[in-house]
């Protein structure tokens, strides 16, 4: 293949890995393979003098998506240049005094504030033109509404979810939708939300790195200024040290280590002249700021031996490739696992077992593999699934290659149904691990919700299950007999319909006085005139009562359960049209869904977010410097005690 031809490949690759990246918000490729290959096509055009349409190199983003309104930025913001190399880095700084920081890995967004009010929040888009964003850049955990500043204000800053807030969000979100791979792609979705809702829900944090303009302002031609400032405001701005070349060692040590604990995603660090004046004189190149420059960490590479390749179902029917290889120290622990995705990054690597392979951390946290050394070739890919033997089929979404087990009673399409079923916030069954409901569905024990009501069937083998005995079977049984009387909201909750969650079920069950009959006949327009139920809601609802094996399963499911119907009284009207938001701990009631309840039962509603909407924020450390008190006192919000909220109630 000559240098064109490897040029006009590279060149649709990486284009198409972008437009899946930032349009799509998925991944067809590693960072990794997609550096390599940029870096690969950059060096074609140096030896060749030619640069194809379409080239990436000559390009500063993808085309942000038409949902939201489009507006242009004041100045295009473009992308850094980039090293993996230190001593690069280091000739950059030289003798100038330079702040070095955390490249952060989420959704680049512009802020602009005038008359010390947020007016307007716009994404990078393609670096030209960005989407507008400010409804939902407004309720964002940690932004100021309102500023000293008064006058105009434009800056820069990244969306960022954490990895804490990640974990604790990832298995609703694998519920609800399953393409949120990792926190990246989770904040691009909820900060891009049409639903700002949904966005106050992810609880998206922004960090400033960067002031673009404040013209009442004199900075002293420092960016270190400009950052101070930044912070007094009030705006959390990305750490930083300040650096020159005989100290950047010491500095690069300091990131290198910290990574490992740092609870936000970062793929690397930025260095930025403090020098105001030296560094805007120095100009941009077509694609580069010349007064900045990025860092993204050599990851460190271990050759290993793939030892199988193992498949594992999930809710949704997807079978997910998974390297098993021979262990290696990676970044300071043992790693010996990596997802593959799918079957087309198991096909680009030629992946087999026994393939001698590089794997690496990426971003110094999750293992991938680099790179097939051997490259035997893909095969051995089931046609079984592992789980129930049902039939497996091969399935293109998007380009990508995907496998699949078409058996619609796959236990393990079930077990994520199981385990949300018997969780506390739906049946409420104690002892049901998802360990013990493995067992329970390996046994043929459970096969349907209404299969856990009559386990009693089964005592004397689960008796002598491994874990079990007397005692323990006698608790579980008591638990279930317990969970047999139990209210709508939890009932539907639990049914695990697509995109329903325990407040969505709620509302739905009040606005049809709690009546199961009148929501299992229900039209999606009848759900999508509540407020906070849209299309995809109504859709899912509907559909989930409009299956035949559905409405079987529930028929079969009632038999053994006695709903509670709320008692309709005057005292649940005190709370209506009033939102509240529950932050600390509570001391009144058992747990803060326990008082989230209380207010629903009154008539109010109860949300995660303070925003202007917000009628009170119960904490009872009223004078607390927390975000949400710092939030509730912007907006006027009051925040009361526990002790407060009662009498309110009681009045």
């Amino acid at each position: 293949m000559n240098g064109t031809e490897r040029m006009k490949e590279l060149v649709k690759k990486l284009n198409e890995a972008a437009k899946a990246y930032y349009q799509e918000d998925r991944e067809i490729m590693s960072n990794l393979e997609y550096d390599t290959l940029y870096d690969e096509l950059q060096v074609l055009e140096e030896k060749t003098g030619v640069t194809l349409a379409g080239s990436p190199t000559t390009k500063v983003g993808y085309e942000a998506m038409n949902e939201l309104p489009k507006e242009a930025h004041e100045s295009p913001m473009l992308s850094l240049d980039k090293t993996k190399d230190v001593e690069v880095l280091r000739s950059f700084i030289g003798d100038h005094k330079t702040l070095l920081s955390w490249k952060m890995d989420g959704l680049t967004v512009v802020l602009t504030y005038r008359g010390g009010t947020l007016a307007k929040a716009v994404t990078r888009g393609n670096g030209v033109i960005g989407e507008v964003v400010t409804n939902n850049a407004k309720v964002f955990e940690n932004i100021p509404l309102k500023i000293p500043y008064q006058g105009e204000l434009v800056l820069r800053g990244e969306a960022i979810i954490r990895y804490s807030d990640f974990e604790k969000i990832n298995e609703e979100i694998e519920d609800v939708d399953a393409k949120y791979k990792n926190p990246r792609n989770l904040c691009s979705g909820s900060v891009r939300q049409l639903n700002n809702e949904i966005t106050a829900k992810r609880h998206v944090h922004f960090m400033a790195f960067a002031l673009v303009s404040a013209p009442e302002q004199d900075f002293e031609n420092s960016r270190i200024r400009q950052m101070e400032w930044l912070k007094e405001q009030g705006f959390e701005v990305v750490e930083y040290k300040v650096v020159t070349k005989d100290n950047l060692d010491e500095a690069m040590q300091y990131f290198s280590t910290k990574i490992e604990t740092n609870d936000f995603p970062s793929d690397g660090l930025v260095a930025l002249y403090d020098d105001i004046a030296y560094g805007e004189s120095l100009g941009t190149t077509a694609k580069f700021p010349r007064n900045a420059f990025a860092f993204k960490w050599a990851d460190e590479q271990k050759e290993t031996t793939l030892l199988e390749i193992e498949w594992s179902p999930s809710r949704t029917g997807l079978i997910n490739p998974v390297a098993v290889f021979e262990p290696v120290e990676l970044e300071g622990t043992s790693v010996s696992r990596a997802s593959v995705h799918n079957i087309s990054i198991m096909r680009s690597l030629d992946l087999g077992v026994g393939d001698k392979i590089l794997v690496y951390k990426a971003n110094m946290i999750i293992p991938q593999i680099s790179e097939n050394l051997t490259r035997s070739g893909v095969r051995d890919i089931p046609e079984t699934c592992p789980a129930c033997g049902g039939a497996t089929r091969i399935q293109m979404m998007n380009n990508v290659e995907t496998l699949y087990c078409t058996n619609p009673e796959c236990p393990a399409k079930f077990m994520k149904a199981f385990t949300l079923f018997v969780s506390r916030d739906a049946m409420n069954i104690d002892g049901m691990s998802e360990a013990t409901l493995e067992k329970f569905v390996g046994h043929g024990f459970i096969r349907e919700f209404a299969d856990i009501f009559r386990l009693d069937r089964y005592r004397d083998e689960i008796v002598e299950m491994d874990g079990f005995g007397e005692k323990s079977y006698q608790n579980l049984i008591d638990s279930i007999e317990r969970a047999k009387n139990t209210t709508l909201p939890r009932l539907i909750f639990g049914l695990g319909i697509l995109n329903i969650g325990l407040a969505n079920a709620r509302m739905i069950c009040k606005a049809f006085d709690f009546d199961l009959d009148r929501i299992r006949n229900a039209s999606a327009e009848d759900f999508a005139q509540i407020d906070g139920v849209g299309e995809v809601i109504a859709k899912s609802i509907v559909d989930y009562f409009a299956d035949e094996e559905n409405k079987e399963r529930l028929e079969r499911l009632l038999s053994y359960l006695t709903i509670e119907k709320p008692q309709a009284s005057q005292e649940e009207q005190k709370l209506a049209g009033l939102t509240f938001v529950i932050t600390g701990s509570v001391e009144h009631f058992p747990n803060r869904n326990a008082l989230k309840a209380r207010i629903e039962e009154l008539g109010g509603k109860a949300t995660g977010s303070v925003t202007g909407k917000t009628s009170y924020l119960i904490n009872n450390d009223t004078t607390s410097s927390s975000s949400k008190n710092r939030k509730a006192r912007e907006l006027g919000v009051p925040v009361i005690s526990e002790e407060e909220f009662l009498k309110m109630t009681e009045e």
